[in-house]
């Protein structure tokens, strides 16, 4: 590896801190944080602080750097008569931007106001042997920000926010959902059957069983088996992994969280989910009201948009399409209403893909406000429990936000038959050309023969959220170390 000029530099100086100390230690005793320090009365002495240094302003006999953690910044003032001679010399030849230092002092305010460690001594706490970027005030190189996110997190306050804000979230939901009798367990991501979603998955081989698993797309129906099993309320917030197209809304891998409630229906889950929302914004930026892609978006309104799927796709279709259960006979009366022409439905096979198609296009694209989708087709979420007057519809919602679904919820299917017989029609639509269908779960099957409560599910994806919340153009702007494409070096 040819390293640059800079980089050769500073390996340089290794040799010269080893003489002087060791230039990777063992350990630093903090007393604060950089963020608490910042609240300390001026006076306060024998603070001790430590951090990467990303500014530096050397000087004859008086010196200032700032150092920075993942939550703040602190300025050290660094000054020949409290640290010494030999002490001051080193650090004005041999310490540069993006080292770790720690320091221990006294706090005081600056001329300007900035609150300041003034170091009775410091001590050299790691080299790095590649500088900083350039320019102080951000990483712009989008490439560079997601292969190399530690320098993203390093460089832009942005950033440092959005996954900042990631943790909270994670917090907030265990919270939340633990203070509402929600117990959290644990289901396999490597599994015998793709159910649970409708989604093209990863496949593996397990070696020791000889058996060919694939990656979970959703924990969906280990959890119902947890209810089957005598849990009240259960919830996982889980890896999952679907083999499809990348865009901005869309990983192969990403991060789901379900809960599950025995007793439930989907419009407890539609007040729960109201609740969950408004709370989970007041903790993480304080307002209910967002900024999102030019659009203010007000969750804290009680009054959200109510959708009725099925009598909405009626007016626009201008037939009864629930009543049609040959793909080719719906795609033919959507053409000749002029919805849309052969050509862009031609990859879609089964009635389930040609009907989320319409959806997405006619309905969804228009959505900008916090919006509830309910009552869908039966044909589309064969998990979902059928509704008691149209066994055709289904009590299954959404919440829409600027045409990005946020999360699907449904009062669960819980009758054996027709759970099976939704999942050979499953086959069927496989049999189509639909490759996203799910298989038969003889297991989950078991398990509901055993006997369900009645149950209402919800699931949304962490990675999304992020994005609304954070105002995010990707999602590969809330995930840390999103998958790229691998780089040869030649």
């Amino acid at each position: 590896m040819q390293r640059a000029e800079q980089e050769l530099v500073r390996i340089e100086k290794i040799d010269k801190i080893r003489q002087f100390c060791n230039p990777y230690p063992e350990r630093f005793e903090k007393t604060h944080s950089l963020k608490d320090a910042k609240l300390l009365a001026d006076g306060t002495d024998n603070v001790s602080l430590a951090g990467r240094i990303v500014f530096m302003r050397k000087m004859g006999k008086l010196s200032f750097i700032r150092i920075r953690d993942i939550e703040g910044d602190m300025q050290l003032e660094i000054k020949i008569d409290e640290v010494g001679e030999e002490a001051y010399e080193f650090f004005k030849k041999q310490i540069d931007t993006g080292d770790f230092i720690g320091a221990t002092g006294e706090i005081f305010t600056t001329q300007t106001g900035e609150k300041t460690l003034r170091a009775h001594n410091f001590e050299f706490l790691g080299k790095a042997l590649r500088p900083l970027p350039e320019k102080f005030h951000g990483l712009t190189d989008v490439e560079m920000k997601y292969r190399q996110r530690y320098v993203d997190l390093i460089m832009n306050e942005d950033t440092r926010k959005v996954f900042l804000g990631r943790s909270k979230l994670y917090s907030y939901i265990h919270r939340f959902l633990g203070e509402n009798g929600f117990l959290e367990v644990e289901t396999p991501i490597l599994q015998n059957a793709v159910c649970g979603a409708s989604a093209r998955p990863f496949y593996t081989h397990h070696n020791a069983l000889d058996i060919d698993c694939n990656l979970r797309i959703a924990p969906e129906t280990y959890l119902k088996q947890c209810i089957a099993g005598g849990f009240d309320r259960v919830y996982e917030v889980a890896k999952c992994f679907r083999n499809e197209g990348m865009d901005s809304e869309h990983l192969q891998e990403f991060t789901q969280v379900e809960w599950y409630a025995s007793y439930w229906n989907f419009e407890d889950n539609i007040k729960f989910y109201k609740k969950f929302i408004r709370g989970l914004l007041m903790e993480l930026i304080g307002s209910t009201t967002i900024e999102y892609q030019g659009h203010k978006i007000d969750f804290g309104e009680d009054n959200w948009k109510r959708i009725n799927y099925v009598e909405e796709m009626q007016k626009i279709y201008g037939f009864d399409f629930l009543s049609i259960d040959d793909p080719q006979e719906l795609k033919k009366k959507i053409v000749e209403k002029g919805l849309f022409t052969y050509a862009d439905l031609e990859e879609y096979k089964s009635l389930s893909q040609i009907i989320d198609f319409c959806y997405k296009k006619l309905i969804r694209e228009k959505i900008i406000e916090p919006t509830i989708i309910y009552n869908y087709p039966a044909v589309l979420i064969p998990l979902a429990r059928r509704n008691d007057k149209d066994n055709r519809i289904i009590d299954v919602f959404q919440v829409l936000v600027c045409k990005t679904e946020l999360c699907k919820a449904y009062s669960e299917l819980v009758d054996p038959v027709i759970q099976r017989q939704n999942f050979e029609d499953q086959l069927k639509a496989k049999a189509q050309g639909d490759d996203e269908t799910m298989e038969l779960d003889e297991d989950f099957l078991l398990a509901m023969e055993q006997g369900m409560p009645p149950i209402s599910g919800l699931g949304f994806g962490i990675d999304r959220l992020m994005m609304i919340i954070f105002n995010q153009a990707s999602v590969r702007d809330v995930v840390l170390f999103p998958q790229m494409k691998k780089v040869t070096n030649k």
